[in-house]
């Protein structure tokens, strides 16, 4: 249900609480079912000796003088004496379990033909029948004020449970809070190793089990980042060993006579230094770049220029050419998105053709900004855009003449969520690929300008 809370915090504190408050529900309903008997027999207990001393009181009474008892008894304590007629409208007791058990017990001691009622003659009272004389036929009818049987419930009680509860609520959110702070801290530390980052280590302290699953993480992200420098120091030394005898076979080439041979030789020399070059690329930690101010507009205005100074048809959309100062003071990694973007203008230009131009262009959202590399080639297969991303993965059809080690997608998906972003690889109208490199900056000393 959209209605409920999705984090675990108050998931779980919603929960406790609303078992304390069945719990006391609960408890209640069991208070009221053991007190109900008590209170039952206290009330048929003081009507039982209301009426016998009533009755006690009329028999030893002078007749003379047993008006000014009704009156006094009426006065004083509440009691008024009704002689019971035949004609008399009285309402049946209301189906409560308590009051008939009253009834009950009241006739096991006065007798069989007591009566009670709370309405006689349309007065409300609780009435309760006895006779003077048992050899007496006539009855008569003791009231007694309706507040015997009402409960008077204090409200010093209510404020006291409302204030219990409201403890018990504060000790439970206490306690739900200091287990889900530490599984946040998890979470955002995991956050930062899928974006290509090393966290913080986690506090170690706490419940046993959190502190547990705490180590782990720390040796985890610490065994990652071990990982990540040993592959960066062995590729760094493979590229090393390897450029140094391509210098030399690139100076040899220079000096063969045969020209045809010398230039085949020579763009194979250049694919395997430019192969090289993107396995470094990818073991690079882009997290060792510091953030800092990236103007966007300029950025790409200067990467299509060197473009077009190698005769390449890379150019950019008017709406950048009219924002010449776009995202000024967004906080990104420069030389990280230098080499994102020229992997998708490599792309476009091998795939598509070096003769169909290819588009640069900005964007802005909520929060977001999206660089787009439009070319005319032939596209990715909707099916195929997420395999496409990972390393060393190719294309069987579209793009099966494809160059490289395959590493040129994957390395822009990396930038990408080091900058808490995405790549989208979309079909562009009319024919072609969009690559979108959705960035959300790292730090903003102001909002971007669209």
């Amino acid at each position: 249900m959209k209605l409920l809370p999705r984090t675990l915090l108050w998931r779980t504190f919603l929960l406790v609480a609303l078992l304390m408050m069945i719990s006391v529900v609960a408890w209640f309903a069991i208070f009221r079912s053991y007190e109900r008997e008590p209170r039952a027999r206290q009330l048929a207990q003081t009507m039982v000796s209301v009426a016998n001393l009533t009755r006690a009181a009329l028999v030893s009474a002078r007749p003379e003088a047993r008006r000014e008892l009704l009156r006094e008894l009426s006065d004083r304590e509440g009691i008024r004496i009704y002689p019971a007629e035949p004609t008399d409208r009285v309402e049946p007791l209301p189906d409560r379990f308590f009051l008939h058990r009253v009834e009950e017990l009241v006739r096991e001691q006065l007798g069989a033909h007591t009566r009670l009622t709370l309405e006689r003659e349309g007065e409300h009272a609780l009435f309760v029948s006895f006779r003077i004389d048992d050899s007496d036929d006539g009855d008569y009818w003791l009231a007694l004020p309706r507040e015997r049987i009402d409960r008077i419930f204090p409200l010093g009680w209510l404020g006291w449970g409302v204030a219990a509860l409201l403890l018990s609520l504060l000790g439970a959110w206490l306690i739900v809070f200091r287990i889900t702070r530490p599984l946040k801290a998890l979470q955002e530390a995991a956050q930062k190793v899928g974006a290509g980052e090393t966290p913080p280590r986690l506090d170690e302290g706490g419940p046993t089990e959190l502190a547990t699953v705490a180590t782990a993480f720390n040796q985890m992200s610490a065994d990652l980042a071990q990982i990540d420098q040993d592959r960066a120091l062995i590729l760094a030394g493979v590229s090393h060993d390897l450029r140094t005898p391509l210098t030399r076979l690139r100076m040899g080439i220079e000096m063969s006579a045969d020209e045809g041979l010398r230039e085949g030789m020579t763009a194979d020399i250049e694919e395997m230094d430019k192969t090289i070059g993107q396995f470094l690329d990818f073991a690079r930690s882009e997290g060792g770049e510091a953030p800092q101010a990236v103007d966007l507009a300029a950025l790409l205005a200067d990467l299509a220029s060197q473009y077009r100074r190698r005769s390449f048809a890379v150019d950019v959309s008017a709406a950048v050419a009219q924002e010449p100062t776009f995202g000024a003071d967004l906080a990104l990694r420069p030389q990280a998105l230098r080499r994102a973007v020229s992997n998708l203008i490599d792309n476009a230009l091998r795939y598509a053709g070096s003769d169909n131009p290819v588009e640069l262009k900005l964007g802005a959202g909520a929060g977001e900004v999206a660089i787009e590399v439009c070319d005319h080639g032939p596209g990715i297969p909707p099916q195929d855009v997420e395999r496409i991303k990972r390393p060393f993965a190719r294309l069987d059809a579209a793009r099966s003449n494809a160059a490289g080690a395959g590493l040129g997608l994957a390395i822009v998906e990396r930038i990408a969520r080091s900058h808490n972003g995405r790549l989208e690889l979309l079909p562009r109208e009319g024919g072609g690929l969009v690559a979108r490199l959705v960035l959300r900056p790292i730090e903003s000393r102001a909002t971007a300008a669209p």
